[in-house]
């Protein structure tokens, strides 16, 4: 147990639940719209029947990517083809097919629910250097298909900024290009990522058997409102047209400063860096660190890890405490495989641990300076994905009340702890 002056027992700030007003509007019937989209006739152009299609399909979160993988493998066999499945995640799943495997199917994502073979391999092709000179490789089953069907979606990276940030372009260049690919670019470093990224999409879409792309655009609730066929050459501009849609409808913290962060999960399905940066302000390469951002973040306690990561860590090197229960899920091999392609090693570091939540939120409010613990700006969620309802500190009410996208929900709480300590949800008797 670490020593405070002081000790645990300190008072806290009392709570408020709220909710963040964002942008809401959704596809309901998503297998009618990829139905859809599938149907232009430049698309099915694209698509042969009797063909082999691979679909892409990548490791992030995407809401109802379930749905939307089934979808287009069942209007694929509509269109007389014969889909199967590929992963598109670089490294990720510890950079081998089985831990990729295990990754696709944490989101139900396996051959019998999908009714198709998966085919997970690190094997690649190299398909030639970029203009500015960097080897580019794809994924061998998806090269030697009839057709490949890039699923991603679109939105700021966590990592960079440029015209082209995640999305269709960047699966082709990274994700397709499994750990070979991934770890090539990588190697320049995120700086670079602005101009390769769209050269090598160049390069490999010129090579590869590219079909088209399902470009999806979320609302601020963690649901698809846009879902766009796009033909190979369009990847780049419609990669830049929504990521405009994306970041007018990101969900995000309403706040300039939070003194102190609770995040109860962090993952690879919950973002490529376990905890959005572009929510906590808190970046891990240097060069984007030192840039302003908001909200302004002193101290983030991380309490655990989803599920769904199995294991992988990345980006709790970007916390200041977490607890020994995080810790101990930690899946090294599955860590350091992912930072130590994508370069930054900080990713993985580990914060100050400690044994339960108690003394996770104590060490973080003690060490915010020139604040006592009760007037702290304290936010708490449960990951970077879901930001509509959350939970405030008193010290933050004036803020919120000012803001027409915030609604109060409820009177001030006391944090409350289990036995052992940690945490119970607020308000429940």
């Amino acid at each position: 147990m670490p020593i405070v002056e002081g000790g645990f027992d300190i008072d806290l700030p009392r709570m408020v639940k709220i909710r963040q007003h964002f942008r809401s509007d959704k596809i309901d019937d998503i297998p009618a719209v990829i139905n859809k989209e599938l149907d232009r006739e430049e698309i099915r152009a694209r698509i042969k029947p009797g063909g082999q299609i691979a679909v892409a399909v990548g490791s992030r979160g995407i809401a109802n990517i379930f749905d939307i993988v089934k979808a287009t493998v069942n209007k694929l066999k509509s269109m007389g083809t014969h889909p199967f499945i590929v992963p598109a995640m670089g490294s990720h799943g510890g950079a081998t097919a089985e831990g990729q495997l295990e990754v696709l199917a944490s989101y139900n994502i396996t051959e019998e629910t999908m009714g198709c073979p998966i085919r997970s391999s690190m094997e690649t092709v190299y398909t030639g250097v970029s203009e500015l000179g960097v080897d580019t490789y794809i994924d061998k089953h998806a090269f030697e298909s009839d057709g490949i069907v890039v699923i991603n979606r679109v939105k700021v990276h966590t990592d960079f900024r440029g015209p082209v940030e995640s999305g269709l372009t960047k699966m082709l260049a990274i994700g397709l290009g499994k750990h070979r690919g991934a770890t090539m670019i990588h190697k320049l470093g995120f700086h670079t990522f602005a101009k390769l990224i769209p050269d090598m999409g160049r390069t490999i879409r010129s090579k590869a058997p590219v079909a088209c792309g399902l470009a999806i655009v979320e609302n601020g609730y963690e649901q698809p409102m846009i879902i766009r066929a796009v033909l190979p050459d369009d990847f780049e501009t419609t990669d830049m047209e929504l990521l405009e849609v994306s970041k007018e409808a990101m969900a995000k913290l309403l706040f300039k400063e939070i003194h102190v962060l609770v995040i109860d999960e962090i993952g690879k399905n919950i973002s490529g860096s376990g905890l959005d940066p572009n929510v906590t302000g808190r970046f891990v390469p240097a060069f984007m660190a030192k840039m302003d951002h908001e909200p302004k973040t002193h101290k983030i306690v991380v309490r655990d890890l989803t599920e769904e990561t199995h294991g992988n860590a990345t980006g709790i090197g970007m916390a200041d405490v977490t607890t020994r229960r995080l810790v101990d899920k930690i899946n090294y091999e599955y860590t350091y495989a992912n930072v130590i392609t994508s370069t930054e090693l900080a990713g993985a570091k580990i914060p100050v641990t400690v044994d339960n939540d108690r003394q996770a939120l104590v060490v973080a409010l003690v060490t915010v300076n020139g604040v006592k613990p009760t007037e702290a700006k304290v936010v708490h969620i449960r990951n970077t994905l879901e930001l509509g309802e959350i939970w405030i500190s008193e010290a933050l009410l004036p803020e919120a009340k000012a803001n027409p996208q915030i609604e109060i929900l409820s009177e001030p709480v006391p944090f409350r702890f289990d036995e052992e300590d940690n945490l119970l949800p607020y308000g429940v008797d």
